[in-house]
């Protein structure tokens, strides 16, 4: 069962999976940097200087300045403007994640269709595949 293990980690899959995800968490963090420092912030200077990261709503009853306040106050919130900026980069890595693997997959190619016709041994005549005999020239040995 140990070599069956070892073998299992050491084939491609395990491996081409586990660089897949290292990826995948360092894109992610990339798309996160994205929104909140690039994407965030000239949409909240266009709605009148609204910082979305600091859009919360105290559960509590009491009024807190910033997010941090608030969570050093340990409150519950509901937090909309983290909310939105993850809302977003869902939206930008499940937009990538589809063009890779659209992109992908016309790389790839698709499967030849399997073939409709056959060739007459005798006649040299295209006929189809499931023939027994061949329309052309009467060969019943196709």
């Amino acid at each position: 069962m140990l070599k069956e293990f070892k073998k299992f980690l050491i084939s491609g899959n395990v491996v081409d999976m586990a660089i897949g995800f290292i990826f995948g968490a360092a894109f992610a963090t990339f798309v996160k940097s994205l929104v909140e420092n690039v994407i965030m912030p000239p949409i909240g200077l266009l709605l009148g200087r609204v910082d979305f990261s600091q859009l919360f709503l105290p559960l509590d009853g009491n009024s807190y300045a910033t997010l941090a306040d608030l969570e050093k106050a340990g409150a519950p919130a509901i937090k909309l403007g983290v909310f939105m900026n993850d809302t977003i980069s869902f939206i930008i890595l499940g937009f990538v994640v589809f063009m890779f693997i659209k992109s992908y997959n016309k790389l790839k190619g698709s499967e030849a269709p399997a073939p409709k016709t056959k060739v007459c041994s005798d006649c040299a005549m295209e006929i189809p595949v499931a023939a027994k005999k061949c329309g052309h020239c009467g060969n019943s040995a196709v």
